[in-house]
């Protein structure tokens, strides 16, 4: 039987990337997924076609803009009738050192990766209040428990995540609804694709379990904390970096 059979997701960030290998993921396994986009309507539509078409909508939505998220938990729950899961998982990154990073670069780093944050988990409360029941999943970031030069930005909002996350569970889990978050190390996706063979190896030399890891070993961690197995799990921090916060 399928782990996630009948349930309804909402994922932001949808088209590449973690987004992406959750959105297959969830599917197969049962899920009513409904996923959001910035800007690659041909990505989505793509994905669509490539998944079956089944139980499956695509919404262009900028997660950072109250009400593109309000309309978004809309459209979920017009079309299924209620939310079970929320994978909080749009982001971007604007490197660069603090002497050379704009106030435009901060702004937008925090406002994508936090301020969505905010946005979607207050627009679906309402949902899952009323249901006594849902699992929330923020991604945040190892960059959010160590740091890392060049990214003060980046790593400011995913610490806020866990912060967030750990607020959340404590408010709403007398209701029957969890909230965890997931820490990702060196996911190969698109971004570290771009780097230089030198520049992973160099990453590589401090993961204990010697590579990068795969979008699909963090949407097995979102499939742990979305299904009924995880039903005693909120609050916590779930690390996926093959060893890199030991």
């Amino acid at each position: 039987m399928a782990l996630l059979n009948g349930k309804v997701a909402i994922i932001t960030g949808g088209t590449r990337g973690i987004g992406k290998g959750i959105v297959e993921r969830f599917h197969r396994e049962g899920a009513k997924v409904v996923f959001s986009y910035r800007s690659s309507e041909e990505a989505a539509n793509a994905l669509i076609s490539h998944l079956g078409g089944d139980d499956i909508i695509a919404v262009k939505s900028d997660a950072a803009e109250m009400e593109d998220a309000q309309a978004l938990i809309k459209t979920a729950v017009d079309a299924y009738g209620r939310i079970d899961i929320l994978i909080n998982n749009a982001g971007i990154t604007q490197d660069n050192l603090m002497l050379r990073m704009s106030e435009e670069q901060w702004d937008n780093v925090i406002r994508v990766n936090l301020k969505s944050v905010f946005n979607l988990t207050k627009s679906v409360l309402r949902t899952m209040l009323k249901q006594r029941s849902g699992s929330i999943i923020n991604m945040s970031s190892v960059v959010g428990v160590f740091g890392n030069a060049g990214q003060a930005n980046y790593a400011a909002s995913k610490a806020g995540v866990i912060g967030f996350t750990k607020s959340i569970a404590k408010e709403v889990g007398s209701r029957g609804i969890r909230c965890n978050a997931i820490t990702p190390g060196f996911i190969q996706t698109e971004m570290t694709d771009e780097l230089d063979e030198k520049t992973k190896d160099s990453y590589i030399s401090n993961i204990p379990l010697n590579s990068f890891g795969n979008v699909n070993d963090v949407a097995e961690a979102c499939l742990y904390l979305s299904a009924d197995g995880s039903r005693y799990v909120t609050g916590q921090v779930l690390s996926v970096c093959g060893g890199l916060n030991i």
